[in-house]
Order: C-alpha cells, then sequence, then structure tokens
C-alpha cells in the first residue's frame, strides 16, 4: 500500500523514481542491497519493505526480524555508502500501550510483541548503519487502497455476514497511505534539515478498533450489525498495545495528516463503488 502510494506521490512531485518490489530486490540480502544502491546513486532511499504480519512474527521471530532488523539495516547501511539520505517506516507497536496520553518520540520503548521488537531492532539497525543520515518515521494503523488493510476486511465481512464483532479496548491512530506518501515525499526531499532522527507520523484523531469498523459499515451503507468485544475475548497469537496514539514533540518539522476519516472517505471513495 504504502510503497505504490509513495511511487505515486513521488512522481507527481516531480522525482525520478526507482520502486524496487521484493522480486527485484531481497532487503535481507545485503550484497544485492548495495550492488542495486551503488549502481542506482540515489539521493534519498525510501524503506517501505517490511514483515507486517504481527501474529505469524510470534512463530517466526527470526524471519520477521531477519527483514524488519537486520533487513532495514542492510537498506541504511548501502545508502550510506551511496551517499543518500535514509527514510525507515516503524510502528506503533514498540510502545507497550501502558500510557494513556499520545507517545511522543522520546517516550521509553517497549514493545509486547515479536512484530514490535522486530520493528525497535529496525530502528537501532538503521540509527547504526546510517549516523546522521537518517530519519526513523514512527506511523500507526496504516490502511491504504493498495493492499489487504483493516478498512478492506471489514468491507468484505460486512458484505458477507449479519454481524461483526470487533475488539474496542485498543485505541490507535488510522493512517490512510494516501495522506501518509506525500508526507514522507516532503520529509526525504528536505533531508539533512532537521529531520534526523525519530519522528512521529500518523493520522489526526484516534479511535479503537470498534470505532474504525462502525465508521466503515455505516459509510459503506451496509447492513450489518457491529459488535464491540475485548482483547482476552477474541484472542490473537500476539499482545497488542491497549493505547498506541502517536503525538509528537518535533514540532513544525514534523508533518500533520488530516483527520484519519477524511483519510477513511478517500479510501472508501476509490472502493466501494467498485464493489
Amino acid at each position: 500500500m504504502l510503497g505504490q502510494d509513495l511511487r505515486s506521490a513521488a512522481s507527481a512531485a516531480g522525482h525520478e523514481v526507482l520502486a524496487l518490489v521484493r522480486a527485484e530486490l531481497d532487503i535481507t540480502d545485503p550484497d544485492a542491497v548495495q550492488r542495486q544502491l551503488a549502481q542506482a546513486r540515489p539521493e534519498v532511499v525510501i524503506n517501505c519493505a517490511a514483515w507486517t504480519d504481527v501474529d505469524g512474527a510470534e512463530g517466526d521471530y527470526p524471519g520477521a526480524v531477519a527483514v524488519n532488523g537486520a533487513g532495514a539495516g542492510n537498506v541504511a547501511r548501502a545508502a550510506a555508502a551511496a551517499g543518500a539520505w535514509t527514510l525507515h517506516v516503524s510502528s506503533d507497536y514498540v510502545f507497550d500501550g501502558a500510557k494513556r496520553q499520545p507517545y511522543l518520540e522520546s517516550d521509553p520503548v517497549a514493545p509486547l510483541s515479536a512484530y514490535g521488537r522486530s520493528k525497535l531492532e529496525g530502528e537501532l539497525a538503521v540509527a547504526r548503519a546510517a549516523p546522521g543520515r537518517h530519519t526513523i518515521v514512527r506511523s500507526s494503523w496504516l490502511f491504504g487502497n493498495g493492499g489487504p488493510c483493516f478498512p478492506a476486511t471489514i468491507l468484505r465481512l460486512a458484505a458477507e455476514r449479519d454481524e461483526l464483532t470487533v475488539v474496542e479496548d485498543q485505541v490507535g491512530c488510522p493512517t490512510f497511505t494516501g495522506h501518509l506518501a506525500p508526507a514522507l515525499v516532503d520529509l526525504a526531499w528536505s533531508a539533512g534539515s532537521a529531520v534526523e532522527g525519530i519522528m512521529h507520523v500518523a493520522g489526526a484523531g484516534a479511535c479503537s478498533w470498534y470505532e474504525l469498523a462502525r465508521e466503515i459499515v455505516a459509510r459503506a451503507g451496509l447492513e450489518c450489525r457491529v459488535h464491540p468485544g475485548t482483547t482476552e475475548e477474541m484472542a490473537r497469537p500476539a499482545p497488542r498495545p491497549a493505547y498506541s496514539v502517536l503525538g509528537t514533540e518535533r514540532g513544525h518539522t514534523a508533518p500533520r495528516l488530516p483527520h484519519w476519516r477524511q483519510g477513511l472517505g478517500e479510501f472508501l471513495a476509490a472502493e466501494v463503488p467498485a464493489r
């Protein structure tokens, strides 16, 4: 999702874009990454490659950390060697969710899940591999039109079923990739101008998964009834933070994205007519 939207946003901004899918470049292969970036000589490298299966990471942490941890380091190291700035995308799941106010960049990290630990390893690997030449952007609850995501799943299930139960005790910031992508392009192009280090960039506002699901079903005009559930009742292999709302202390340097409801509206405008 994010990679496709980034390619579109960067092209629309007039940048020359080289977008590589996994079949063209496996970031767990450091030599291949080094060769590719040495040949391309980019000004900025944005790493959207990630192991995103949160539950699957519980059973295969080595696989998850190979991509999210060591793989992220491979990209940053090769980018630095090529003279490029690295922009790396991380996650709200590096936090444990114990806080009840928005998490800031300087808040202590304490991931609950294997996925969260793998994303934290990626942050550390990027910082080691490209000191002074990187931006780590933590975002939250990504959804978009280019791939599988929570709103797309709810649309499908709500069209098939009369009732759904969705957890209401996990709260975060749904972030539309169509909004995040141009913000990342702007950050990348200002590389070196007060954007070094960690930055939180997520959709404005916050909600639970239950609230988000209700909004999706209502806006799509579906008859499915959505019921609130608890994390305990709907046990999943990986623990999730109960509260992972992201705020920022980076002032005017951090992009402010539109509200998640606006992002959802744009997502549904592209999805629902095709259904």
